[in-house]
């Protein structure tokens, strides 16, 4: 059963989710999850996908990534073009971000609609075939089950990675979330399929650190995917296995019971705790 006291907790703005002076043109948005979608499509662009929309940034665009909370990505956004924020924007004038970026953005938006919404990490095996690729989306209570929203897909990305999935429905065995990804390797999936698009790191590790980030989100905390924690940055960790595995558990059933259970550890054991003095300079130095 899923008690209304929990899932307020995903309604209200956390503290990189706020809308800031933003709030009364995104209540002109319609309340639906394609149109909430539709505004993130049309407000950010994926830094490593600049191209297939014919944009070349210009010197520091790429730093606009480094932007953590929704409030300041509009801003930059009216930075870029000073036309009403609900607008779409032509690709040169998005905001630089990555997946992260889409899928909070998204939830912010969501949550200002009244709906029970959150960012969810893990890995995407729908771009390209054998691959599970290091991803974030958005996950919205519909009244009967949490739903997966890829908000980065639009009908561009569709036909470039060739999909057939809906991204407003995304199928649970096509994005696996940290704790559900830590699992599949342990029980014989090959951690070698699991890493970051155009880089090197892939294997177990990167599977152990989405946990983390993971369980951040949950905790309405969306970190940069850069910015692992704690006994995250620890590859040593790895070992204590039967922690590892009750985290990961947390992360697959992300339900009322699993956030008690890890508020629990989260007292217990200070190396499982996201950086919060980090995060409030972030949010103040965003303000």
């Amino acid at each position: 059963m899923t008690h209304n006291s929990f899932l307020d907790g995903y309604r209200t703005p956390g503290v990189f989710t706020g809308l800031g002076d933003f709030e009364a043109e995104i209540d002109g948005l319609p309340a639906e999850v394609g149109a909430v979608a539709a505004f993130v499509h049309g407000l950010l662009i994926h830094e490593g996908l600049t191209g297939a929309y014919g944009v070349t940034l210009a010197p520091g665009r790429a730093d606009e990534k480094q932007l953590h909370g929704t409030a300041a990505m509009l801003r930059q956004g009216m930075r870029l073009h000073d036309r009403p924020i609900t607008e779409v924007r032509a690709p040169e004038h998005r905001v630089v971000g990555v997946c992260r970026h889409f899928a909070t953005l998204f939830a912010a938006v969501m949550r200002r609609k009244g709906f029970a919404a959150r960012v969810r990490c893990g890995f995407a095996n729908y771009f390209e075939p054998g691959k599970h690729f290091d991803h974030w989306v958005g996950e919205y209570w519909d009244g009967a089950r949490w739903v997966l929203v890829d908000s980065q897909v639009d009908d561009l990305q569709r036909k470039l990675f060739n999909l057939t999935l809906d991204p407003l429905d995304v199928p649970r065995d096509r994005f696996l979330v940290g704790g559900d990804a830590w699992r599949a390797c342990r029980q014989g999936a090959d951690p070698m399929s699991f890493g970051v698009s155009g880089t090197e790191m892939w294997g177990l590790v990167e599977v152990y650190g989405d946990i983390f980030q993971d369980l951040a989100a949950l905790q309405n905390i969306e970190l940069l995917p850069w910015g692992w924690y704690g006994l995250a940055t620890d590859e040593a960790g790895m070992a204590e296995t039967a922690l590892i595995d009750r985290l990961a558990d947390i992360s697959s059933r992300a339900d009322e019971a699993a956030m008690a259970e890890l508020a629990e550890l989260l007292a217990a054991d200070e190396r499982l705790r996201p950086p919060l003095d980090r995060v409030a300079e972030t949010a103040r130095a965003e303000a």
